[in-house]
């Protein structure tokens, strides 16, 4: 085996190059790129960040569900610390309100306020609008459809093999 630094370089310069390597990388910058438009919409026209939006989408999926700072945490896939500060922010901004969990008063429940559906609701518009324009209209049709199902199968291969 060829071990030269000229070796090296050739094989490093190949693997950084390969096309894996370059399809996932697109894929991390466009949902990296989608991202921030998102943020940065909601940010300059509803006052909060796609986080926040994330936590209201939840909370409002099925109204009277009781969701517990833990269960937001897992589902946002955030640390237990983060998730405090920003329910915390959440709070003062009136969005949400922390209720104790009538099974167990140790355990603080998270509900939305009226102004956080009402906030939810001119935020998810945004949301959708900025979806609409990134990530739907670029494609036709078809190419969606295919988009969709391919992330979906990837989705699925990934929660069976966690």
């Amino acid at each position: 085996m060829d071990d030269t630094p000229q070796h090296h370089d050739d094989a490093a310069v190949r693997a950084a190059n390969s096309p894996l390597v370059r399809d996932f990388g697109l894929l991390i910058k466009s949902a990296t790129r989608l991202e921030q438009r998102i943020d940065s919409a909601l940010r300059r026209e509803c006052g909060m960040s796609h986080t926040m939006l994330e936590v209201l989408i939840r909370l409002c999926r099925r109204p009277g569900e009781e969701v517990s700072q833990r269960q937001l945490a897992d589902d946002l896939t955030l640390t237990s610390s983060g998730t405090t500060r920003l329910i915390d922010r959440m709070e003062e901004a009136g969005l949400v309100r922390r209720v104790p969990s009538p099974g167990d008063r140790r355990v603080a429940l998270v509900e939305p306020t009226a102004a956080g559906r009402t906030a939810f609701l001119r935020a998810a518009a945004v949301h959708a609008e900025v979806v609409e324009e990134y990530f739907v209209r670029p494609l036709a049709a078809d190419d969606y459809a295919r988009l969709t199902g391919a992330l979906s199968a990837i989705d699925k291969a990934l929660r069976e093999g966690a």
